[in-house]
């Protein structure tokens, strides 16, 4: 067999790996829908500075893909990208090598998002300049393999020397892009994360927490008791719920998926909402608690902790050491990650766990955060105040026992931007929708405002079979968006500490 050969048949099952990890993960169609977005951006990029030879923010964008959102979308990324630019700069056998070359940066960008805390803005960019190196080095491998009849060391040296100054443009083409958009695009993709994996709400005047379920969740409970459908407020929507729940008793992201710690832990916070017992919810003798301490080993990061122990906690299950793991992700200014989402997350989690410690300096920092107008960004103070995110400061701030103007003004800022049909947006001034709803009153609890409207908004968009509707006039009725309201309408809360 050929030296070229070889390589394509090597070169063939690495790229068939990849996708079919990429299946296996069983991505949501959101997730289908931020891969092709992030991929066309990728083109486009790489399209828009051709006359900048080997100059793109295409390996940026890969990176940033993977760190967010996890190695098989990162990886899917960087090789949709490498095909479809090419239907412009021309296909040919390079064009395998650069889709293996784009899927591992996004692969990098993955393990990088495992790490823990999230790097400095230069550590990243100097990050993305090594990544500019390491896609040229795969690149001039492809060259010394496919084009040279001298497959020696000297020869590929040559080739490398050679290329230097293109791969040396890349990387300084990568760190100057990553500078200027990296944590923005960031930002945007951790939020898109957070807006369709995680949610979470306090219910309760004392520091309570209920953690919401969120994307594509298929919350469901087996055989509740008649106790929980006596409460007519919730029983249409745990009707809806009903049925979802795995042979091994976890819980997919839709009825028939495969069980997941995301899915298995809002199913769980579902029925704690309701005042039934986790545990004694179960399928063949399983229940959703037990799978998700049998499958800790799934969890990646930060926000995976947080929604863990809340889920433990409301069962009333062994943590372990899950609290302390993520004590290990709190800055020395008392923030997760300089965000606020996560921050406002880990204070419940924290008291959930009945713990003190981290909870005050995150508070603090966490406190500093509000912006002028009382709402909180996902990020830091400066960036766009939204209903979700003030919602979820407010509940971690009353969790860890701050009262009075930090609340006050939260409070103020949501009953201002709640709209004249009692819902309320996710972002000010848009339309209202059933999920950001459920979270803004479940703020509003917590921060002592009013929730009549907002629960009449909810009981408006839930139909006959107990389906929540995501708004107004939308025919689409998630699961997700049941569980999230029914959280809402049960304003049972789950004592922290």
């Amino acid at each position: 067999m050929s030296w070229p050969l070889a390589s394509f048949a090597i070169l063939a099952l690495a790229l068939a790996a990849g996708f079919a990890w990429y299946e296996r993960s069983r991505p949501s169609s959101r997730t289908v829908a931020a891969v092709a977005s992030l991929a066309a951006l990728a083109t486009l990029g790489r399209i828009a500075f051709a006359p900048l030879p080997n100059v793109k923010p295409t390996t940026d964008i890969v990176l940033i893909a993977g760190y967010t959102l996890g190695g098989p979308p990162g990886f899917a990324v960087g090789a949709v990208a490498a095909v479809a630019s090419n239907i412009v700069f021309g296909q040919g056998p390079w064009t395998p090598w650069q889709m293996l070359a784009w899927g591992m940066v996004g692969l990098l960008g993955a393990v990088l998002g495992r790490r823990g805390p999230r790097l400095p803005r230069p550590a990243m960019a100097l990050i993305c300049a090594a990544a500019g190196f390491g896609y040229g080095l795969i690149l001039n491998f492809s060259t010394w393999v496919t084009f040279t009849g001298q497959h020696t060391l000297a020869q590929f040296l040559v080739i490398e020397g050679e290329a230097f100054p293109f791969d040396l443009a890349h990387a300084i083409g990568n760190f100057v892009f990553f500078l200027a958009f990296g944590p923005a695009l960031i930002r945007v993709l951790s939020r898109f994360r957070a807006r369709m994996d995680v949610r979470w709400a306090l219910a309760g005047s004392a520091p309570v927490a209920v953690l919401l379920g969120l994307a594509l969740l298929a919350a469901g409970v087996h055989a509740p008791s008649a106790r929980a459908f006596a409460n007519t407020g919730i029983a249409a929507p745990l009707r809806y719920l009903v049925g979802a729940q795995n042979a091994d008793g976890g819980f997919g992201l839709a009825p028939g998926q495969p069980s997941s710690q995301l899915a298995s832990a809002w199913a769980v916070i579902a029925i704690a909402a309701t005042g039934e017992d986790p545990a004694a919810v179960s399928r063949d003798k399983r229940n959703a608690v037990s799978w998700i301490r049998g499958h800790l080993g799934q969890i990646q990061d930060a926000g995976d902790i947080e929604r863990t122990v809340l889920a433990l906690a409301a069962a009333r299950a062994p943590l372990g050491a899950l609290p302390t793991r993520l004590h290990s992700d709190q800055r020395a200014n008392g923030s997760i990650s300089q965000q606020a989402n996560l921050t406002s997350f880990a204070i419940l989690a924290w008291r959930a766990a009945g713990e003190r410690a981290g909870v005050m300096a995150a508070a603090k920092w966490l406190g500093r955060q509000q912006n002028g107008d009382g709402g909180f960004s996902f990020a830091s103070r400066g960036d766009p105040s939204d209903i979700d995110d003030t919602a979820a400061g407010a509940e971690a701030l009353a969790a860890a026992g701050v009262r009075g103007v930090p609340l006050a003004r939260a409070r103020s800022y949501l009953e201002r931007e709640q709209n004249q049909d009692g819902g309320f947006p996710l972002q000010p001034g848009a339309a209202s929708n059933s999920q950001s709803t459920a979270w803004a009153v479940q703020g509003l609890i917590a921060a002592g405002g009013p929730i009549g409207r907002g629960l009449g908004y909810l009981r408006a968009r839930t139909g006959k079979g107990g389906a929540v509707q995501y708004a107004a006039g939308v025919t689409q009725t998630p699961v997700w968006v049941s569980a999230e309201a029914l959280a809402a309408l049960a304003r049972r809360p789950l004592p922290i500490g």
